[in-house]
């Protein structure tokens, strides 16, 4: 998987950081298990924690944080626990951000965050109706679908558009995970139409129905991310030109490595041709397929006559 962008780097870590606080140094397993990382990847976000401060950043202006006997330990100094006086476009933009984060893989809707921004909407005479959280393009009805589904273990039918396939179907699922990932969200689990394991977008999700039929989740953490291409599907080898090497950091690759022309060499499983075909358009010059079965090779320039046919 992709590596966060800074924003949603932020987004985790400030979930992060007042959950263990309230929990008073839960182990790593406990904090990679709620926040979905590696030991490595906590590691590394608390080397960067110690390093977060206000002010002229002195030694009593920095988050002390440390991994200490497997237990992971955040203490404030006293620049944070000093009052915070907001006036009320800040005060709303901070209860409207922190709705937003208790939506984030994490997010605890009883916690100490949900509760210190009910105290700050209350205080600043907030109405909960008086604003809205846009989930960036997902309907509260679908998504609350889906939940449902996940927490009692009920199928879901949703009516999915397949930008892979460019095609609409109704789908039977037994969801294992939704989740914020990206700025998407995403919903995983068993497809009875695909027959496996499929991850979702949610905005793509039409209707969501929650049906009687029961399920027992995989024993386990079944796995969980954006796309996880079969080892039977094709292989095909991009040749990248530098603005078009972002493919390599945001989809998922058997390999990369420097041709001898200069450009990047990407080795991408494909799983849909017509998914090959709008990375091509999208790419324009910046790519090349070298290597692959010959239905692939000529896939962009399938498409772009597609294409110009259309306009003529």
């Amino acid at each position: 998987m992709p590596p966060l962008g800074a924003t949603q780097r932020a987004a985790r870590l400030l979930g992060l950081v007042p959950w263990v606080v309230a929990n008073d140094g839960p182990t790593v397993a406990e904090v990679c298990a709620r926040f979905d990382l590696t030991p490595d990847e906590l590691e590394r976000e608390i080397e960067l924690l110690a390093m977060v401060g206000v002010g002229d950043h002195g030694g009593d202006a920095l988050v002390e944080a440390f991994i200490e006997e497997d237990r992971v330990c955040i203490n404030y100094e006293r620049w944070f626990t000093a009052p915070v006086r907001l006036n009320p476009i800040e005060a709303l933009a901070l209860v409207v951000g922190g709705r937003a984060l208790l939506e984030v893989p994490g997010g605890d809707p009883s916690g100490a965050l949900a509760t210190a921004l009910d105290k700050v909407a209350t205080a600043m005479g907030f109405d909960e109706e008086s604003f809205d959280v846009d989930l960036g393009g997902v309907t509260s009805d679908v998504l609350a679908t889906l939940r449902a589904g996940l927490e009692r273990h009920r199928r879901v039918e949703i009516d999915y558009y397949s930008s892979g396939r460019d095609a609409q179907a109704i789908r039977s699922v037994d969801l294992w995970s939704v989740r914020s990932e990206r700025g998407e969200w995403y919903a995983t689990g068993h497809c009875h139409l695909a027959g496996g394991r499929r991850t979702f977008r949610v905005d793509r999700i039409r209707s969501a129905t929650l049906t009687d039929e029961r399920f027992e989740p995989p024993d386990g953490s079944p796995g969980v991310s954006v796309f996880s291409p079969d080892p039977d599907d094709p292989l095909v080898v991009l040749a990248l030109a530098p603005a078009g090497e972002w493919v390599a950091r945001w989809h998922p690759h058997e390999g990369t490595e420097l041709g001898a022309d200069g450009r990047l060499l990407v080795s991408l499983r494909i799983s849909e041709p017509v998914w090959l075909e709008r990375l091509l358009m999208q790419l324009g010059g910046d790519a090349e397929v070298v290597e692959g079965p010959p239905d692939l090779r000529t896939a962009g320039s399938r498409a772009a006559a597609r294409l110009l046919a259309r306009y003529r």
